[in-house]
Order: structure tokens, then C-alpha cells, then sequence
């Protein structure tokens, strides 16, 4: 009994290790990259390169459209809630997120007085729109990337800048360069900031969510994230996609993104990308919305929205170079509730 224990014992020995000098030798299987890179956005000629978002018809004027935020919005279907501000619930519960695309929440460090800064910008190419001059409005803000370079924001406030939107990620490979030092450098300037997502049709929805998702903080004071929806044909994704897919990614992404931050987000678009895609849909999102020749409804008739990008040109001391310049769809007073209700 002995001997032939101790001839299995041997044999198990021989096979154990057979096996493991086998395994030893045989090459990890490492699944290679995706072939889909995201493409840098041709460089304007005037920017730092280290460094890294026709004559109106004055027939409206701006008080026709309630803001978007007055009316309340129904949630989907996935995000029943019994509260929730601009129609945007607040999820009950989240759902759970995998480890290595948790970001620490950042402990808030509002240095904002509540005070609302007066426009001080200029245009380098400015447009007359007439009795619907967004001037007429109270809260303006900017949106900004690494083509703005390096940005003074303490000075970018007092000149009107009462938010700004902070490039932070393109499609699911590719982190503004600048985005940290930016996000960073806005707050400790008392500036109200959010991220935004430059959409890439070439990606699915997922993992450009969770990519979004491992790079921008979770903070109670940010602004809601925006994805910027568009046709661009200067980036390495020329793709145009249905209007059955486009709408389909973006309920994808935007969903995943309100689990994760608790707001719902505002949806960038411009007017040929929303002709073709996303007139009549959506209803349920705030919408940011560009136009730099004409007041919104001239473009977008019927949408509400909750800020305008009214110029790609503008110009102030805080940037060398131009700026975006957009505005809140509301008084001061609706600004300071809405903000109150993040």
C-alpha cells in the first residue's frame, strides 16, 4: 500500500508540474487595442500650442420662450424619482460603478459670493441681434479647452464669465490636456463649472460614459455635464450615423452619466446636426443650443433651452485668443434658484 502511494504520490508530482512548466511558457494573451483613436480637432492658428470646448432678423425678442428649466420635464422611464430640479431626478440609489472608474469626490471649496458680473466681453466678430440681443440677459459664462491655453480666471470672472464649460474628454481615448488645471483653477476662482463630452459616432455610447466617468470628478457643486452632439468632418471620426443610432447613443451615454452624478445632462447641439437628428426628440433634456447669427427660435424653432452659445469670437483680457461666449435663459434671481436646486 505504501510503495503504490508513494508511485502516485510521484506521478502527481510529474503531471503538477508538467502543467505548470507548460503554462509557464506559453505567452499571455493580451487583446489588442481598439483601432478606433480619437482625432485632434484642427488647431486655430492663434493659440498657445502646449496648451490644452450674417446679420440676424430681430423679429423675436427673448422674453417669448420660457426658460427651459420653468416646465417641468418626465423623467425616463429607468430614473423614476419623486424629486428632482429642471427635470432632472435624482436617482434614489446608484447603481453600482466598477472600481477602476470611481474618481474620488473632491470636497467643495465655493469661493463664489453669489455675486452675478456684469458683461464686460467683446466680439471680434460681432453680430446686431437686434431687440434679441442675449445682452439682454442677465448671466453670461464662456466654455473652454486647451486651445484657450493658459487662462487668467480670476480676471475671466470679473469680465462676465459667471460659468464656464470645461472640455474634458473626447470621444474614449482622449483627455483634454488642460482639463485638470482648468477645473481646478475655476473653482478656486469661484467660478460655477461643469464638464462637457465631445461625442464620437465612431465609439459606442459606454465606454465614451465611462471614460467620461474616470476623468471628472463627482462634486455636489458642479453643473450639470454636457455632451456636445455635432457633425464634425476635422476630427478622425467622419462617420455619420442614422438618426435611429445617434438618438440611441445618446439616451445610452446621457443615462449613464445621470446614474453616476445625479443630473441629468445638457445636451450641446448645433442647428445642422439638429436638423438632422434631434428636432422633435428629447424633449425631456435641457438643451444648450448654438447660434451665433440669430436668437435660438430662429434657428430651433419650438425647443426650449437653457443656455445659448450666441459667439465663437469672443475676446478678453483673462485668454489670449477668442472664446465662446454663452447665456443663461433667465433672470438672476431664476440663476441663483436654479443653482440652489444642484
Amino acid at each position: 500500500m505504501r510503495s503504490l502511494a508513494l508511485s502516485a504520490f510521484v506521478s502527481v508530482c510529474l503531471v503538477l508540474s508538467g502543467c505548470t512548466s507548460r503554462s509557464s511558457s506559453e505567452p499571455v494573451v493580451v487583446p489588442a487595442s481598439s483601432p478606433e483613436f480619437t482625432g485632434s480637432i484642427a488647431q486655430p492658428s492663434n493659440v498657445l500650442p502646449p496648451s490644452n470646448v450674417g446679420q440676424a432678423v430681430p423679429r423675436a425678442v427673448l422674453a417669448r420662450q420660457p426658460p427651459a428649466w420653468v416646465s417641468p420635464m418626465a423623467p425616463p422611464a429607468a430614473f423614476a424619482s419623486p424629486q428632482g430640479s429642471m427635470g432632472m431626478p435624482v436617482p434614489g440609489a446608484r447603481p453600482p460603478v466598477q472600481t477602476a472608474m470611481l474618481t474620488p469626490e473632491m470636497p467643495a471649496i465655493p469661493r463664489s459670493d453669489g455675486r452675478i458680473y456684469g458683461h464686460r466681453f467683446r466680439d471680434a466678430k460681432p453680430i446686431n441681434f437686434g431687440r434679441s440681443s442675449p445682452r439682454k440677459l442677465e448671466v453670461h459664462g464662456v466654455d473652454v479647452s486647451r486651445w484657450q491655453g493658459d487662462i487668467d480666471w480670476d480676471r475671466l470672472r470679473t469680465q462676465g464669465a459667471n460659468f464656464a464649460y470645461i472640455k474634458a474628454t473626447d470621444g474614449g481615448d482622449h483627455l483634454d490636456p488642460m482639463f485638470k488645471t482648468n477645473w481646478r483653477k475655476a473653482r478656486e476662482a469661484g467660478v460655477r463649472r461643469g464638464a462637457y463630452h465631445f461625442f464620437y459616432w465612431c465609439r459606442t455610447a459606454g465606454e465614451q460614459a465611462d471614460w467620461f466617468i474616470r476623468n471628472v470628478p463627482r462634486e455636489a457643486n458642479a453643473l450639470p455635464p454636457v455632451i456636445d452632439v455635432e457633425w464634425n468632418g476635422e476630427s478622425a471620426c467622419k462617420q455619420r450615423i442614422s438618426r435611429e443610432r445617434v438618438l440611441e447613443k445618446i439616451r445610452v451615454f446621457a443615462e449613464k452619466l445621470q446614474r453616476y452624478y445625479g443630473q441629468r445632462p445638457i445636451i450641446y447641439t448645433a442647428p445642422d446636426f439638429y436638423r438632422d437628428n434631434l428636432q422633435g426628440e428629447l424633449l425631456d433634456y435641457p438643451f444648450w443650443l448654438r447660434s451665433v447669427a440669430a436668437h435660438p427660435s430662429d434657428l430651433y424653432p419650438g425647443r426650449k433651452w437653457l443656455f445659448w452659445q450666441y459667439s465663437g469670437s469672443g475676446l478678453t483680457d483673462a485668454v489670449n485668443g477668442k472664446i465662446d461666449l454663452n447665456v443663461f435663459h433667465g433672470s438672476g434671481d431664476e440663476w441663483h434658484s436654479w443653482i440652489a436646486s444642484r
